[in-house]
């Protein structure tokens, strides 16, 4: 039985603070409106949704308690309907689509809404304060280290350098910020209002103006925190490179898919879900966990890059876009064509189901036929779908 996309959508990406365009809302009435919005372009009735998926990192405070059952219950979804919230770090929000398209495909389920949620402005990065961070019971290789120091140890285990990872940055604004007016790449994105309708964001808001002079004078934004993981680190010297224009911008936002059995909603789907795949790694080369899903995606499809249409590769550091299309045969023309992370932001259990909206937008514009998302996180996390646009 085959899983499809009826829909997805994502809201614009605020940024992580108070004054933040987001940061008045609660999570769960950003998943209300992502799904009103579903709702309205489908003609589907809140009754017919059987599960509610969500990814979300910090499970805590306004995120806590369930906030997938949370936010079924703020959506005013079904009371019958199941709810899940997925903690796999920034993969999250794809795994949560997967786990939805897997639930499809064993008839557990003919219809559910699955993506993933993060408000950064109110549940700040590691909020959980999880024992394991500072857990020193664990073996040296597999205690917690932090993604930035995974980044920059990757950085100098593949002779990535800061003028190629200057170039990715430069690229990742330029494509962001003219593409932003660009109806047919922003056609999911839905503006976010405020509890009397008035526009609270309509733009990704962490683009910033970016030039090759401003790049060059940063400097390395993660020194400080090196020697705090030396024992993690077992002695291993690491050269801090990466500066705040090649990390991510915390940010909030939320995406959100409907996914189904084939005639289950009127309106035809948007596309079909050929192959998914998650996958682990070295917990301190973190970010190589997303490469690893990535081929194996492809294997279960039989397909190669060549065929892929469109690409929408987690810009998770400047040094993993870098390394993906230095190493694979790929054409950078078709990958991250709106601009990503770098410059949008990074919501954490969001992403993959922003990464996903995304990409279907890209095949639209492209006219394109397979796309594939790849998405990697903290402590060797990784995953990957491949879609046929219909």
């Amino acid at each position: 039985m085959n899983a499809y996309i009826f829909d997805a959508v994502r809201s614009p990406r605020g940024k992580a603070r108070r004054d933040g365009g987001l940061a008045s809302l609660k999570p769960e009435e950003l998943v209300r409106q992502l799904s009103n919005a579903i709702f309205r372009r489908t003609d589907v009735e809140p009754p017919s949704i059987d599960a509610l998926y969500l990814g979300c990192v910090g499970q805590v405070n306004d995120q806590g308690g369930n906030i997938a059952l949370v936010s079924k219950l703020h959506s005013r979804l079904p009371d019958n309907a199941s709810s899940w919230t997925i903690n796999n770090y920034c993969v999250s929000g794809l795994t949560a689509i997967g786990q939805a398209a897997a639930n499809v495909r064993m008839g557990h389920v003919d219809l559910a809404l699955a993506g993933g949620v993060e408000m950064m402005s109110r549940v700040t990065f590691m909020a959980d304060q999880a024992g394991y961070y500072a857990d020193m019971n664990f073996p040296a290789r597999t205690r917690y280290v932090p993604v930035a120091i995974a980044a920059d140890r990757l950085a100098q285990s593949e002779h990535i350098g800061r003028a190629e990872m200057d170039e990715v940055a430069l690229a990742s604004q330029a494509k962001a910020a003219a593409s932003e007016t660009n109806e047919i790449l922003m056609g999911s994105r839905i503006a976010i209002t405020d509890t009397n309708g008035a526009v609270l964001l309509d733009r990704d808001e962490c683009i910033r103006k970016t030039s090759v002079e401003s790049l060059t004078v940063m400097q390395p934004a993660f020194p400080n925190i090196i020697a705090a993981y030396s024992t993690a680190l077992e002695g291993e010297t690491v050269e801090p490179v990466h500066t705040a224009a090649h990390a991510p911008p915390m940010s909030d936002g939320a995406g959100l898919t409907l996914v189904g059995v084939e005639n289950a909603v009127a309106a035809a789907p948007r596309a079909r879900i050929v192959a998914y795949a998650e996958s682990g790694g070295d917990p301190h080369a973190a970010l190589t966990a997303g490469f690893a899903a990535m081929e194996k995606v492809l294997g279960r499809a039989g397909m190669t890059l060549g065929e892929i249409d469109q690409i929408e590769f987690m810009e998770a550091f400047a040094v993993t876009f870098v390394k993906f299309i230095r190493d694979y045969e790929v054409d950078p023309n078709k990958v991250n064509v709106a601009g990503g992370h770098l410059a949008r932001g990074h919501a954490l259990g969001a992403t993959g189901a922003i990464l996903l909206s995304t990409l279907l937008d890209n095949l639209d514009s492209a006219d394109g036929k397979f796309g594939l998302v790849v998405a990697s996180a903290a402590s060797g996390a990784g995953s990957a779908m491949i879609v046929e646009r219909l």
